[in-house]
């Protein structure tokens, strides 16, 4: 039968049991195609929509046909008895490894091809019938009251009738013992003790929940009660320690703003934090306070055993949660570096420009050394290299002697503005607007980018010019005369693909500042800057003070360093990279479009027509907007991402800045003082 079309053929619940079961028993050579059928019967066609799923029908045809609820009786202890599901709960759902990319593969595998276990486990029989990621939702839609009921028809057994090898509560202690051993072996590990060190002198608080819940499980196994209730001692004590096992962890996660945290430990902290939870939650199911708590515990570990099974390959989760502390290490490196590219006096306002300029000046040298080195016979490949070394030269260059590049501002200032934000929600009152801090740091932030775009923009239009020119009057040869329709012709917003190019530049832009703030965070983590002032031979060498300025150098520099060297291949790249691949890439960059304008005029003599200009001017503008509105956008998102703030704030961020232009449009673009 094609289960699939099972709702027109059984328009009702009395027709699909007289297909499958006889007076006899069941009848179909597949023991799990009733329960399948049964399930998709209720399973409603948008599971999210909130209304609720009625198993109604169900429950007064069996009420009113005593054959028919006897054979699914019969059926369902068939279908459901001495099932193994202890490594359900024990590994369903929960970090398999501390390795990130090999939990992504293994979980997006598994979605494609589900892993199938064998026959005579529960997971194989939730795998067949309840294998849609969405059935968890509609399931808990189902009103409690009807499951109770569908419970005392089929007439259940609870979990705690027997703790025989094989029992449904055996299994539940088996796993939470597995839980609590892997959550000691992982705690113990030196990567993880690394981040607690308040905990060196102390009894680690696993060894002592492990030791515990030993108590706690014979004595459930011994009792003439299979349980214990909310008042029983080592049950309080298993919760404190269970409380003092969760400040552990947060106390490690805590801990990486002073030691900063890799991937693998995070993996693994958070591997345990969801291992305690798990726990927590099967803890539960040991209580018994009255009577009826014996059915509603029974039924709640079916419910969840549904959820974990079918959540077990959740890619975005896993991303979501991996990665949240792992970028929020990263905007935090970036909102203290950010703080200096925000200007608010005028004295600032006039240092950015004077720091622009100069950075305007090395990037018109840039330009002219990107043409020479365009002239080199050389593969695709070579152009790229050459590029590449260019570009990360002069950035490194303009980095070390405190220059500024327009647009690195945004990818290094989002967080800043979004510590704005969150100091601004904690600050409000019933009178304040919480989003005002951000406006009034945004404007800051928007002058500070205007006058780094005016000082690179006009530094470097005149540098190129002057390169140019005397170059030709030296050797007697104008090295932009060849391309001179090209260079104009780029900076075009209409005849270009000039837009699309600066995004991609936007995009480098947003990934130097991560490779900035990781950069920091691993060497934070890994002790770099310490290792550099302890280092014997360096100290030996240079001396205990010459050391230590080159441990401080590092730690203020180097992720810098790093950064914009990284950010130079990639702008010396992609146009190679594009023609590998045959696509249009390539990159456009306000400062060097400035440069590159001048080139253009000068190869082409100077004549050049008005739309020619008048459209390469206004490229150069949204060259610049596309370069900032990407890099600050993304970065953004990531400061959001990292904590943990929806995006729909971005829309009343988007007003109260609309609101603060309208009312002071020049803080935008000159120092004022804020009122």
């Amino acid at each position: 039968m094609n289960i699939r079309n099972h709702k027109k053929k059984f328009s009702s619940i009395e027709a699909l049991f007289q297909h499958f079961f006889t007076e006899n028993g069941y009848q179909s050579s597949d023991q799990l195609l009733f329960l399948i059928v049964l399930v998709d019967f209720f399973r409603p066609k948008n599971p999210k929509e909130k209304t609720t799923v009625s198993i109604e029908s169900l429950l007064r045809y069996l009420t009113e046909n005593e054959n028919h609820k006897e054979v699914l009786k019969n059926y369902l202890s068939d279908v459901l008895q001495k099932r193994k599901f202890s490594r359900m709960l024990s590994d369903t759902g929960i970090l398999r490894d501390s390795d990130f990319m090999y939990e992504v593969k293994k979980r997006i595998s598994d979605k494609l091809l589900p892993f199938q276990p064998e026959k005579d486990t529960l997971e194989f029989v939730l795998n067949q019938v309840f294998f849609k990621s969405s059935d968890p939702i509609w399931i808990t839609k189902i009103p409690f009251e009807e499951l109770q009921q569908f419970f005392d028809v089929v007439e259940f057994e609870t979990i705690y009738n027997t703790v025989s090898e094989k029992s449904v509560l055996s299994e539940v202690m088996n796993a939470m013992s597995l839980i609590s051993q892997r959550m000691s072996g992982r705690a113990m590990e030196n990567d993880v003790i690394k981040m607690v060190p308040e905990y060196d002198d102390l009894e680690s608080p696993f060894v002592a929940f492990e030791n515990e819940f030993h108590s706690v499980k014979k004595k459930i196994k011994d009792g003439e009660n299979h349980f214990v209730t909310s008042d029983d001692l080592n049950y309080k004590q298993l919760l404190i320690l269970h409380k003092q096992c969760e400040e552990y962890v947060d106390k490690a996660f805590g801990n990486s703003s002073k030691f900063g945290i890799s991937l693998k430990v995070n993996q693994s902290l958070l591997r345990i934090r969801q291992q305690l939870h798990r726990i927590k939650v099967l803890l539960s199911s040991l209580v018994i306070n009255s009577e009826i708590d014996k059915k509603n515990n029974t039924i709640h570990l079916a419910l969840r055993l549904i959820k974990y099974n079918c959540h077990k390959n959740n890619v975005r989760q896993l991303i979501n949660e991996s990665t949240q502390l792992i970028s929020y290490e990263i905007t935090q490196h970036t909102a203290k570096t950010g703080e200096h590219y925000i200007t608010e006096s005028k004295s600032e306002y006039f240092l950015m420009l004077k720091a622009a300029v100069g950075g305007g000046f090395i990037v018109g040298l840039l330009c002219i050394i990107k043409t020479l080195l365009s002239k080199i016979d050389t593969s695709a490949f070579g152009h790229a290299f050459y590029y590449s070394l260019n570009y990360s030269i002069g950035f490194i260059t303009i980095y070390l002697l405190g220059y500024t590049l327009a647009t690195k501002q945004p990818a290094m200032t989002a967080a800043t503005l979004i510590k704005a934000l969150e100091s601004g929600m904690k600050k409000q009152s019933k009178n304040e607007n919480k989003h005002s801090s951000f406006a009034q740091l945004f404007a800051r932030l928007f002058r500070s980018q205007f006058i780094a775009f005016v000082g690179n923009v006009f530094m470097a239009f005149p540098v190129s010019l002057l390169g140019i020119w005397l170059i030709d009057y030296i050797f007697d040869y104008n090295i932009a005369f060849e391309k001179s329709a090209k260079l104009l012709n780029d900076l075009s917003p209409i005849s270009s693909a000039a837009v699309f190019h600066a995004a991609i530049a936007g995009v480098f832009l947003f990934l130097s500042g991560i490779i900035s703030g990781n950069v920091s965070n691993k060497n934070k983590h890994n002790q770099v800057y310490f290792r550099i002032k302890e280092h014997p031979l360096l100290k030996q060498n240079f001396g205990k003070k010459k050391t230590e300025k080159i441990a401080n150098w590092f730690e203020n520099n180097w992720a810098g360093f790093v950064s914009n060297g990284w950010f130079g291949v990639f702008l010396g790249s992609t146009a190679s990279i594009g023609i590998f691949l045959g696509l249009n890439l390539d990159i456009r960059h306000i400062t060097f479009a400035s440069g590159n304008f001048a080139l253009g005029l000068y190869g082409a003599n100077f004549f050049v027509d008005f739309w020619t200009i008048f459209w390469s001017i206004i490229g150069i503008g949204v060259i610049g907007f596309m370069n900032f509105i990407v890099s600050f956008l993304l970065s953004l998102g990531l400061a959001f991402r990292s904590r943990n703030i929806p995006l729909s704030e971005l829309g009343l961020l988007r007003k109260s800045t609309w609101a603060y232009f309208k009312t002071r449009p020049s803080a935008f673009f000159f120092p004022v003082k804020d009122k």
